[in-house]
């Protein structure tokens, strides 16, 4: 479900659609309910995972997915889930090709030009769905704290959505400056995203960095709280925010249908 299918359902309340998921049974469930979130990844290991690829450990897959959620958005280590899940490493990096090839994660991976500086392996992995992320966390009602993973995850679902394809990379250096969202496009250009859940808690630094490896593309900070659109030049860098309904728009400008 990205932005604009949410106008079709009575509840447009975003945080509601984070706290809930995309999912239309969930997001119009009026309770949280465990046995739903089990009937599903019961159902998705019976038809997706046995059917396809005939795995022997429910246990240990299930674990595995378990934790991704939770984790979800971070820095993947196959090493960090193996010895909770019982497998050896090689298992794991198996379990995660499964769920990438089944849509329930999305490897985002580095992107990067080589630089000394740049970190160029390490994927993070984000799962389908924020209500399942909220669900296991634990979290019955969102607090503002809580909101800027989730947000992240909304702005990832645009971009794979409109795009039709995986173009979502992070840039990350080794001190640890970030960018959320790199798009490379054709022209050998990079869109910069940013997913603030205010923008008045951008902070420049990271963007205006990465800019000094590479100064070609537009620089976007996407931020719920943003009513129209605007621009700011920070250093000599012109950052372009934006709603998610903008930003929305934005992406259909980068790839029309």
């Amino acid at each position: 479900m990205i932005y604009t299918d949410i106008s079709e359902f009575s509840n447009v309340n975003i945080k509601h659609r984070m706290l809930k998921g995309g999912l239309p049974p969930f997001f119009m469930a009026k309770t949280d309910n465990e046995k739903d979130y089990q009937d599903w990844i019961d159902s998705y290991w019976a038809k997706d995972v046995q059917e396809l690829f005939r795995l022997e450990s429910k246990s240990s897959f299930q674990k595995f997915l378990e934790l991704l959620i939770y984790n979800s958005g971070g820095m993947f280590e196959a090493n960090t889930y193996a010895v909770p899940c019982e497998v050896s490493r090689g298992t794991i990096s198996n379990y995660l090709k499964i769920l990438e090839e089944t849509y329930v994660v999305t490897v985002v991976k580095p992107f990067n030009s080589h630089k000394p500086t740049e970190i160029v392996s390490a994927p993070k992995v984000y799962v389908f769905d924020t209500g399942f992320v909220s669900h296991f966390k634990g979290w019955h009602d969102l607090k503002n704290k809580d909101c800027g993973i989730l947000w992240e995850h909304l702005i990832l679902n645009e971009i794979l959505a409109i795009s039709q394809r995986n173009m979502a990379y992070y840039w990350r250096t080794k001190k640890d400056c970030e960018v959320d969202f790199i798009i490379p496009l054709k022209n050998k250009s990079q869109v910069a995203i940013e997913c603030k859940w205010s923008f008045k808690s951008f902070d420049a630094q990271n963007v205006v960095i990465f800019r000094k490896n590479y100064p070609t593309g537009d620089n976007i900070v996407v931020a719920h709280d943003v009513e129209d659109e605007f621009f700011k030049d920070i250093n000599g860098v012109k950052i372009r925010f934006l709603n998610l309904k903008n930003f929305e728009k934005y992406l259909v400008s980068l790839f029309p249908a």
